[in-house]
């Protein structure tokens, strides 16, 4: 789930727990810092040219961090020999079956709206056909780049040829070229379920997905796709993996993946920069630039990455009422690289505003911290904003940011629950530990700290302008 798992939806190996240990990133924008230098190095230490060379070694960094860590996330997500839950070989479906609840630990605040079906493509050779059916729902398919851009949202039926620009070729008639600018292409689609009886007609709708390689189109019943492989070497946690490279690691891989994942022409001018220091498509990074220290200033690097992110990040955090959440150009970030970085390492796989937006609060309307010691109304004037097939939910997260176990295994409220409106219209939701007496508007809560997303999916950004988000009230 996710950038849904704190401002996204991604449903893959977010490891968010294990970073939060690295770094310590703060999850609400309400507590964005900022900071100035990336680096506090004495005088005597390290010379100017050697501040020169740090100083493009950290932008060098932050501009190539998505595109690893997008490769290591698809290589531990491929790593299988058809034999693992959750994980499947390059060019082929992943599809979940069911919906996360208060047991699931794979990802953090995952999302209990959709039922996702992933797969990672290879486009070097010949594009990918995909094949996406009509639906009485919610149903799309977003297709990230290397970089972790929004290429694409499918979201109509019908078959589509997932295609590098300069492919050339004929397609089918019927088949919708797709440009996507680099070899490597996430593809996330998303179904939304209305509990667990609408279950079987979600497995229908992915039943009747196909991805084929062109080639074989128009002989499906003659085309097997691949046995994966499983390799022990590629079982690690991505971003751990990747904030444990050395800088020729890092830097050489990045490289590498450069060469069939080429850069945008915005980078143009950056890239001619990196260059001084051998970071570029094909380049062979040398460490002995680094000087001496070199392992130290690293780690002391990665230490201090956290305030320049976060205080790059507060720049698009957008308010809406007392919630908090991040706005463009997320998932379609240009030249924006340290906000890249940021939405890379808090949620990879984020939507772009116009499919969704994520906002959090982890306060009341007084901006006291939520406590399941207390009860509260979370009052709701008009509901959510949306335009055709879009839906709305809140879900409540304990303060380890995974679903909160509750006796009636309700862990959000949304468009398609059965909650009852007030007599003019409007919508009171109890968040509590102990149920009411009613429990048709009750969303459980944990006993110490939680926090509330709430997910509007389509939203209608107009009509945001003017609505009035919900209000948490003490009772």
């Amino acid at each position: 789930t996710a950038y849904e798992i704190q401002y996204c939806d991604w449903s893959q190996t977010c490891a968010l727990p294990i970073l939060k240990k690295i770094l310590a990133i703060p999850l609400s924008a309400l507590t964005l810092l900022s900071s100035g230098l990336l680096f506090v190095c004495s005088a005597e230490k390290i010379q100017p040219d050697a501040d020169a060379v740090w100083e493009m070694v950290s932008e060098a960094y932050i501009y190539a961090f998505p595109l690893v860590l997008t490769d290591a996330t698809k290589t531990l997500s491929t790593n299988t020999d058809g034999t693992m839950e959750s994980r499947a070989p390059v060019n082929q479906f992943n599809h979940a079956e069911k919906l996360a609840d208060a047991s699931f630990r794979t990802v953090v605040t995952p999302n209990v709206d959709t039922v996702y079906s992933q797969a990672w493509l290879d486009i070097s050779a010949e594009p990918m056909i995909y094949v996406l059916p009509e639906t009485d729902r919610f149903c799309n398919v977003q297709l990230l780049d290397a970089w972790t851009n929004t290429a694409a949202v499918l979201d109509k039926a019908g078959a589509y040829a997932i295609a590098l620009p300069g492919w050339e070729g004929e397609l089918p008639d019927g088949v919708t070229r797709v440009d996507v600018p680099t070899a490597t292409v996430w593809s996330i689609a998303r179904v939304v379920l209305s509990g667990d009886e609408d279950l079987p007609n979600v497995y229908a709708i992915q039943e009747q997905m196909q991805l084929l390689p062109l080639s074989a189109y128009g002989q499906e019943g003659t085309y097997t796709a691949p046995v994966g492989t499983y390799a022990k070497e590629n079982e690690f946690v991505p971003v751990k993996k990747v904030l444990s490279m050395t800088p020729a690691e890092f830097f050489n891989t990045a490289n590498a993946l450069m060469q069939v994942n080429p850069p945008a022409e915005a980078d143009a001018e950056l890239l001619k920069k990196l260059s001084t220091i051998n970071v570029g498509a094909g380049m062979s990074f040398d460490a002995s630039i680094l000087g001496e220290n070199a392992a130290e200033h690293w780690t002391q690097m990665l230490q201090e990455l956290r305030a320049t992110l976060t205080a790059d990040g507060v720049k698009y955090a957008q308010k809406l009422g007392q919630w908090i959440y991040y706005g463009k150009p997320i998932g379609d970030f240009g030249a924006e690289y340290t906000y890249r970085a940021l939405v890379a390492l808090v949620g990879l796989g984020a939507n772009t505003v116009d499919v969704a937006i994520y906002p959090k609060t982890e306060v009341d309307e007084n901006g006291a911290a939520l406590s399941g010691e207390k009860t509260y109304t979370l009052h709701f004037e008009s509901l959510p904003p949306t335009l055709e097939r879009g839906f709305w939910s809140v879900t409540a997260y304990g303060g380890n940011d995974f679903l909160i176990d509750n006796p009636i295994n309700r862990y959000c409220i949304n468009d398609r629950s059965a909650f009852k409106l007030n007599e003019n219209g409007t919508l009171d939701i109890v968040l509590s530990k102990e149920a009411p007496e009613d429990t048709s508007n009750w969303l459980p809560v944990s006993d110490g700290e939680f926090h509330l997303f709430m997910r509007i999916y389509v939203p209608d950004m107009a009509a945001l302008d003017t609505w009035q988000p919900p209000a948490i009230r003490e009772q």
